[in-house]
């Protein structure tokens, strides 16, 4: 397993790079396939391991993007400090939240979704502060570290690509440990786990407060890739929608699912059925999507298992 690792990494960080360096398009079309991946870990943490589905992970990313673009352009913040500074801003903001953990099910998403709503309104309506409909331009761009230059080629990849896996080694970490454990068990029976002395709540607390975070991280790093934010951008929908087609696409009960299932379904949509069908490209998305979870509700990943699995049963 260790050697499939380091030779995951090694095509990553060395290969791919090598593969694009040419192609300034399918670069940044990367870039953002992994920006949508960090969402889909965020919210693949709280849905599979937390037990909660959230349609309003764009209040979160939108926290973050706003947050980390003030900070330095009127703070005067480097932007490599505001990035993790945008997460926990949406951390924060996500206290707010917390009374709606005490819902389940469709209330506890439809919660969510509400406060997302309320955020967005927020951004427009304060003006002062975040330039309301017209939004915030010229936002300081990455920097350069070194010889690379985090803002251009090859940069904004390795950068995005190494903050989407450590995001999948904290959910991995979390998963494994006796926490994620107790979160599994609370899907079983809530009421179980409870005798037995386990704090749901305060568990699913701490399952949302890190999926803000790492949601809100993923919002800082691409406001400084677009260098402007308005707010029906940076609360749109979309970054709600897509990240929960890529988990469930991927597998988000896996830790590498959702990240997978986001490059393979943006890049696919983007750079295929976009140009085969300009206009209508989304709705080939949804058919593959329906068809995949007929064929496959686990995710893309449990696929290659079985293959593997029939591989060495032969």
């Amino acid at each position: 397993m260790k050697k499939f690792i380091w030779v995951a990494l090694a095509i990553l960080y060395l290969v791919v790079p090598a593969l694009l360096k040419g192609n300034s398009y399918i670069l940044s079309m990367t870039v953002s396939s992994l920006i949508v991946a960090g969402i889909a870990v965020a919210w693949a943490l709280l849905g599979n391991l937390g037990g909660m589905v959230s349609f309003g992970h764009a209040a979160f990313f939108g926290i973050g993007a706003y947050a980390s673009a003030l900070l330095t352009m009127k703070a005067g913040m480097p932007v490599l400090l505001a990035i993790p500074a945008g997460g926990l801003f949406a951390t924060l903001a996500s206290l707010a939240m917390l009374p709606a953990l005490r819902l389940s099910g469709p209330y506890f998403a439809l919660a969510i979704l509400a406060y997302a709503h309320i955020f967005r309104i927020l951004a427009t309506e304060l003006t002062d502060l975040t330039g309301g409909s017209g939004g915030l331009s010229s936002i300081p761009g990455l920097p350069s570290v070194a010889t690379v230059d985090f803002l251009v080629g090859l940069g904004p990849y390795l950068l995005a690509l190494t903050i989407v896996l450590a995001f999948c080694l904290v959910y991995a970490r979390v998963r494994r440990s006796d926490y994620g454990i107790a979160l599994r068990a609370m899907h079983e029976s809530e009421d179980a786990t409870r005798v037995v002395g386990v704090n749901s709540v305060l568990l699913k607390s701490w399952m949302l407060l890190l999926s803000a975070f790492m949601a809100g991280t993923i919002g800082a790093f691409n406001a400084h890739i677009i260098n402007f934010l308005e707010p029906d951008y940076a609360f749109s929908p979309a970054w709600s929608v897509l990240p929960i087609v890529a988990a469930i696409f991927g597998g988000y009960r896996s830790v590498l699912g959702p990240m997978i299932g986001a490059v393979a379904i943006y890049l696919v949509d983007q750079l295929v059925f976009k140009a085969v069908l300009s206009s209508g490209h989304q709705i080939v998305l949804g058919v593959v999507l329906a068809a995949m979870i007929l064929l496959a509700p686990d995710g893309l990943l449990s696929l290659f298992r079985k293959r593997n699995a029939g591989g060495q049963h032969a």
